[in-house]
């Protein structure tokens, strides 16, 4: 596997601006920081060398190569035996060559259909699988962990103690993986939260799995696509300082998946799973 380069003189997860601030009656002009917001086009390269583009999403520039193989897995084209040969940045790409990624398959998949189109930053690939297709592709999760609802109600604190690009700029999503202690495993940032994920899920590939991942936070509100991607990486509690959307409680029942949200301070809702929930 092809080492993550720094993207040096590249994309950047934040920039230096000059506003003019307004404070009552005063205008002045000082610099602030903006999180950066980049076009990542991902590639898959066939073993017979032919090479397509997949997606284009707007992402945080960092842990490209995480976004991308979390990107395959969601969506079913990279299985989860599966790693590529390599993982690189495009250099015939010129100027641009820190925005694309291609991922060197050593598996021939099928491409069913193009998806070389703009994903928002907020909206991941709305529509681009329904939930009998990812029932299809994900077991039901087995029963288990059974975790204490103060434990869990601490999550997302702790998630947002580990938010450096949101210290500096208030405008990035985040996501973590938390065991079923309640350790931080890994944290990931990106100005859309289903990209944050994907990058959770890329680290999982890359760190070959993490077994002891029991609890997907994120620091939005539950969407489908988010369902999915906790599905396909096998994390069995999901929780979210946000609202969920129908089809994601849905699709949570559906699967097992545990599925929290609102989760404020002392209180939060219980969507789906409700028996991983301890009693107080």
């Amino acid at each position: 596997m092809v080492a993550e380069a720094a993207a040096a003189g590249g994309g950047r997860p934040t920039a230096a601006v000059r506003v003019l601030a307004l404070r009552g009656e005063r205008r002045l002009a000082w610099p602030e920081t903006v999180v950066g917001e980049e076009p990542l086009e991902i590639r898959v390269a066939q073993p017979d060398g032919r090479a397509e583009t997949v997606a284009v999403t707007m992402r945080t520039p960092g842990h490209d190569f995480e976004l991308a193989i979390g990107f395959l897995r969601a969506e079913g084209l990279l299985g989860p035996a599966t790693m590529p040969r390599a993982v690189r940045y495009c250099v015939d790409a010129g100027e641009r060559w820190h925005n694309v990624v291609t991922v060197d398959l050593t598996e021939p998949v099928r491409i069913a259909r193009r998806r070389d189109f703009t994903v928002s930053a907020s909206c991941g690939v709305c529509g681009s699988a329904s939930i009998d297709d990812l029932a299809e592709r994900c077991d039901a999760l087995p029963p288990g962990p059974v975790l204490d609802p103060a434990q869990l109600l601490a999550l997302p604190e702790a998630l947002r103690a580990a938010q450096p690009l949101f210290d500096a700029t208030g405008g990035v999503h985040a996501a973590g993986l938390f065991d079923r202690d309640g350790r931080l495993l890994a944290a990931r940032e990106d100005v859309g939260r289903h990209n944050a994920v994907d990058k959770l899920l890329g680290w999982c590939a890359l760190e070959a799995h993490r077994p002891d991942a029991a609890v997907l936070c994120v620091s939005g509100r539950v969407s489908f696509e988010i369902v999915q991607k906790a599905a396909v990486g096998r994390f069995p509690i999901l929780i979210a300082v946000s609202a969920p959307s129908s089809l994601a409680v849905d699709t949570a029942r559906r699967l097992g998946l545990t599925l929290i949200a609102f989760a404020r301070g002392r209180h939060a809702n219980v969507y789906a799973g409700p028996e991983r929930v301890g009693a107080r």
